[in-house]
């Protein structure tokens, strides 16, 4: 049996595609490993990022936490702020209303007032040399109540607590709290039990402590303190005169007065209107005041009174007041009331009474 012929060029031939196919397999494994290799590098540097990134976002949201944190209480205080503003704002307004009387005070005034001053004093120093001390029928032997002042200045120079019927009139608005507006202001919103501490409203309350201890045995009184409206210090004595003889009636009616608080405004009208409705009638009025009035015998529509229309209150007041009745007056101080000198001064002349502005520790 013949041999069978070996073909050389098919043996080749598969070698050859054997061999090309080993090396596109080889390549493809290099290739492979190094592209592997590559994107292992890569993806350790973009997680390196992220949790770069991601670190940043965490604390960028504590900080944003704490920064909403902030923002509220920043907003609690501009809403605090905001109100203590507008208070602060009322309150600024409420002092300009209360200036604004004031404000049309001149040099003029007060120069006007500096005379009437001087004037004032002259005659107290000519009052006193011919008076020389308190009247003879008033000699502590006849008095009720004692009051104990410094010397000689518990005494009122030229100033009779006399008569048949002695009425009082005290007043107990707010500008008793004090000589300034400021000062009124201030005290005008504290407890009651501060504001009757007040020192002017204490000289006050001095004053017609002092007044009850020269009251004659044989007299009638009455006290009454005003401010928008006029009442008795005595509960349930209204337009009656009282017992200047004894001795737990006027107690209580220094109790009466001490428990009175300053506040509101001025009607010298409805204080004027109190003596008038007297049966019969008073026949020596003591003033204690600190100004013109603010207001007639209705409140006033406007906020403010101005210095001339405090001067139309003031006469308005003091035409309804019967001329036969003596009128003395006591002047306690006041910032930016000019004219009240001058006109309690001519209310005393005319109604044959006494004028006195008492200096700060009397009586």
């Amino acid at each position: 049996m013949a041999r069978r012929e070996l073909n050389v060029f098919s043996l080749s031939f598969l070698d050859a595609m054997t061999c090309g196919l080993g090396a596109v397999i080889l390549l493809f494994v290099v290739i492979n490993a190094a592209v592997e290799k590559r994107a292992n590098e890569v993806t350790a540097d973009r997680r390196a990022e992220v949790d770069l990134l991601q670190n940043e976002a965490l604390d960028g949201f504590e900080n944003l936490v704490e920064l909403r944190n902030s923002m509220r209480e920043i907003s609690d205080r501009l809403v605090i702020a905001r109100g203590l503003a507008r208070r602060v704002i009322e309150d600024i307004e409420d002092v300009e209303v209360e200036l604004a009387p004031y404000e049309n005070t001149t040099i003029a005034r007060e120069a006007h007032l500096n005379k009437l001053k001087a004037d004032l004093k002259s005659l107290e120093e000519a009052a006193k040399r011919l008076s020389g001390g308190p009247p003879e029928e008033e000699t502590p032997g006849n008095q009720l109540r004692s009051f104990v002042g410094d010397g000689d200045r518990q005494y009122l120079t030229g100033l009779k607590v006399g008569g048949g019927r002695i009425f009082i009139l005290v007043d107990a608005s707010a500008s008793m709290l004090g000589n300034h507006v400021v000062d009124i202001i201030r005290r005008r919103n504290l407890p009651d039990n501060v504001k009757v501490r007040a020192a002017k409203w204490q000289q006050a309350v001095s004053t017609a402590d002092w007044l009850t201890t020269q009251i004659p045995r044989s007299s009638r009184f009455q006290i009454y303190t005003f401010n928008t409206a006029a009442s008795p210090v005595v509960a349930g004595t209204d337009g009656q005169w009282l017992d200047g003889g004894d001795r737990e009636v006027l107690e209580r009616a220094m109790e009466g007065l001490r428990q009175v608080v300053p506040g509101d405004g001025t009607s010298l009208y409805n204080g004027l209107a109190a003596v008038r409705s007297m049966q019969p009638r008073p026949d020596n009025l003591i003033l204690l005041v600190d100004g013109l009035p603010t207001q007639g015998e209705k409140a006033p529509r406007g906020r403010t009174v101005t210095g001339k229309e405090r001067m139309k209150l003031f006469s308005q007041a003091v035409r309804e007041l019967p001329a036969s009745i003596p009128v003395s007056v006591i002047l306690y101080p006041m910032e930016g009331d000019p004219m009240a000198s001058s006109a309690y001064w001519k209310l005393a002349i005319g109604h044959r009474g006494a004028f006195l502005s008492p200096s700060e520790d009397w009586p």
